[in-house]
């Protein structure tokens, strides 16, 4: 009988990426979240800024020692859900038992399909409750940018002094995006990046504005790091009394073309039931890598 996988939790996101480092190198599209999220927590955490004592971060490893998964809990929105990687069947069901058994709340749980469901539906077994789709999401990877039709305006990098209006617009991206998929506003819980991130991410020039003719800003697209030779793209935004103008199409073409010349593969993140993104994406020549969903356990 072949040995179960084997469960490594970490505290410190340093010690995590050490560990996983092959792991998520060898696939840096499919990992883009853990790898970008652990590598900025553990920026912080050098930087002397304390850390939730209730983060984790998680290797797993087969019975020859080789990691064949991972994932995190690092979410600073409720209900905290985790992040699942690809991983062993038996590994999603063994950590929905271990959270269990330490007496881990887990009302939610993010991340790739079909981990994330195995994972969740055993939490519900265990702790009752019924396992709920919030939102199937889609990663995409840029296959070969094919440009849309040029608008007026031109890209621009955001600078410390528009912090207000990134602010803004990061905050009703989830909002916006929601009503676009048919789901009430405010429905999806995501993560808004207080004002020192969204600062340390203009500073590091991920934050970009489509500007019309006038120079006024009508679009707001934003990428993360580069992590293991990918750069995943969002949020992108545009103003409800902008949309249908072209902005998003020409702002994102323009980011990616920025991104590959830095030598980064590019990816980001489409809400399956919003069609309107997934139309523009496919069209700027994004492929779909990997469904995730985000799933919640209600009563």
């Amino acid at each position: 009988m072949t040995a179960a996988p084997t469960l490594h939790f970490c505290a410190d996101p340093s010690e995590f990426l050490a560990a996983a480092e092959a792991y998520l190198s060898a696939d840096p599209v499919v990992g883009t979240v853990v790898a970008t999220v652990a590598r900025r927590m553990a920026a912080r955490r050098a930087e002397g800024v304390p850390l939730p004592e209730d983060d984790w971060w998680l290797v797993v490893r087969d019975a020859s020692g080789a990691v064949v998964g991972a994932a995190m809990r690092a979410a600073p929105f409720p209900p905290r859900p985790p992040f699942l990687l690809p991983m062993p069947r038996e590994a999603a069901v063994a950590l929905a038992r271990e959270w269990h058994r330490r007496g881990e709340q887990v009302r939610a749980v993010n991340g790739a399909l079909p981990a994330a469901r195995a994972c969740a539906d055993e939490v519900a077994r265990l702790d009752g409750g019924r396992v709920e789709v919030a939102q199937h999401t889609r990663l995409h990877l840029l296959d070969r940018l094919t440009p849309p039709a040029p608008v007026p305006g031109a890209l621009r990098t955001a600078t410390a002094d528009d912090v207000g209006l990134v602010a803004a617009w990061s905050g009703a991206f989830m909002a916006d995006a929601d009503e676009q998929a048919g789901r009430p506003r405010g429905t999806s819980a995501h993560e808004t990046p207080d004002r020192a991130e969204l600062l340390r991410r203009i500073r590091d020039g991920r934050v970009w504005f489509w500007t019309d003719e006038s120079g006024r800003a009508v679009h707001l697209t934003a990428a993360n790091p580069t992590s293991f030779g990918v750069a995943r793209v969002g949020p992108v935004y545009t103003p409800p009394e902008q949309r249908g103008r072209g902005w998003a199409g020409n702002a994102v073409a323009e980011v990616c073309r920025l991104l590959t010349a830095e030598g980064a593969r590019v990816c980001l993140f489409t809400d399956q039931a919003n069609p309107v993104s997934n139309r523009l994406y496919a069209r700027l020549g994004f492929r779909p890598v990997v469904d995730m969903a985000n799933l919640t356990l209600g009563d």
